[in-house]
């Protein structure tokens, strides 16, 4: 099989001993979206580690689907594991199958519709805090906004404060620092460089926050409440009766954090930079919204039916992708012509995928048309993929999308964002492709 592995091509510009750590460091996105012009299967070299790039959507469609049963959680998760143990998204196959399906009813359609108005609560709460030509730092707010969000879904309201002082404080850190871990040698976390000890900091701090909250709960009896805490505590396998025990309640929201925050603050950052980048897509969208809410708030009821917002959505979640995931062969595989053996490491980008030419026309360019149907249907369902695939799919997905819409549907109609002249905004790697700073200038609607 090692010799099979040998046909692989390498991608150009590896260096001897740090292999390809030097883009993937400096310019990941750009380096990524390059990896497709050598193959549909490419090696990578992260210092002597070899990771196999899978880099077109039949490939990634069966890394993710129908061959996931030969793949475990990849390198860029087993790191994580310091932070959030054996959460959903870096559990073994078996610890996640029984944890999602714990899990699954706290995110069904009517729990989610439950969170809706703490949802535009706060949308409404930040919307108001602004005052007309103030420069607004927007990805901070949001970022805030988010956190401070599922913070309250999360937690009951006597102890969520806390719980989100630490996660605005810490979350951002650990973030920053996810990627980094996963393309550089396991032995560099124990280095006692500045960036690895407010990693760990960050991270000690976050987990006995929460730890702390459990405790409180236990002696409050909040297992009765119906934010995610009480649910997970309370949650049974209906089969077997077992539960989830302190630790493992945890993890769990600790991921659920680092998963949830930073997909909604982004997506809401490149949504308002993007409309104020293009002022017909924001008369579009503001037209839309008016014909559906009229004057009122909006409700859950009111997401399916803001379609054209839903191909706003759609284009900025194909643009601002994760970066970066991978996978581990746990059985000998074939992939691409390839046999792979047992441990071979592979990644994958949603954001390259998503900005192939050979998928989408003029990839680069922000159109939420090319989602109508008639346009749209020339996608194949691989193609598109943000928030993953198979049995590893998101679970939080419909949640996030939710407070995504309520969100702008609330802010959209009392601001306009205008962009600060002179400066340019940055695309930053992270979990998700983040602008590096937003500041803009919200100013009234008239009328």
């Amino acid at each position: 099989m090692s010799a099979a592995l040998k046909a692989v091509p390498l991608a150009p510009n590896r260096r001897p001993l740090i292999g390809h750590a030097l883009p993937l460091l400096r310019q990941p996105l750009d380096f990524m979206k390059s990896l497709r012009d050598t193959g549909d299967l490419v090696r990578v070299d992260v210092g002597t580690l070899p990771i196999y790039f899978v880099t077109s959507a039949e490939l990634t469609h069966e890394l993710l689907v129908t061959k996931a049963r030969n793949f475990d959680k990849g390198r860029f998760f087993i790191r994580a594991r310091t932070l959030v143990g054996d959460a959903l998204p870096t559990a073994p196959s078996d610890i996640h199958k029984r944890h999602r399906r714990l899990m699954q009813p706290m995110f069904h359609h009517a729990r989610i519709a439950g969170y809706a108005n703490v949802m535009a609560t706060r949308a409404n709460a930040m919307a108001e805090s602004w005052k007309p030509g103030e420069t607004v730092a927007v990805d901070e707010e949001l970022a805030q906004f988010s956190v401070a969000t599922l913070a309250e879904t999360m937690f009951s309201a006597e102890i969520s404060r806390p719980a989100a002082e630490a996660v605005i404080r810490d979350v951002p850190i650990l973030l920053k620092n996810a990627l980094v871990r996963a393309v550089t040698p396991r032995l560099m976390d124990r280095m006692p460089i500045p960036a690895n000890r407010r990693f760990d900091t960050a991270a000690a701090r976050l987990r006995k926050v929460i730890d702390d909250v459990i405790a409180i709960s236990h002696q409050q009896g909040d297992e009765d409440n119906e934010d995610l805490l009480s649910l997970l505590m309370a949650a049974r396998d209906a089969d077997t009766g077992d539960t989830l025990s302190d630790r493992e309640v945890r993890d769990e929201l600790v991921a659920i954090m680092f998963a949830g925050t930073e997909t909604t603050a982004s997506t809401l950052a490149w949504t308002f930079h993007e409309l104020a980048t293009h002022p017909e897509v924001e008369d579009q969208l503001l037209a839309e919204i008016e014909s559906v809410l009229g004057d009122r708030p909006v409700t859950f009821e009111d997401v399916p039916k803001l379609e054209y917002m839903d191909r706003v959505l759609r284009e900025i979640s194909r643009m601002h992708s994760v970066p970066l995931l991978m996978r581990q062969a746990t059985a000998p595989v074939e992939l691409g012509g390839t046999e792979m053996p047992v441990g071979t490491e592979l990644a994958f980008s949603l954001y390259a995928l998503h900005r192939d030419a050979r998928l989408y026309e003029d990839p680069e360019r922000f159109d939420p048309d090319r989602w109508l149907p008639e346009h749209g249907a020339k996608v194949p369902r691989e193609g598109y993929i943000p928030f993953g695939a198979g049995n590893r799919k998101c679970i939080g997905d419909g949640f996030a999308w939710t407070e995504i819409v309520i969100t702008l549907a609330t802010v959209l109609r009392r601001w306009r964002f205008q962009r600060v002249p002179g400066h340019t905004v940055k695309e930053v790697a992270s979990a998700v492709a983040h602008p590096d700073s937003l500041p803009m200038t919200v100013l009234p609607r008239e009328g």
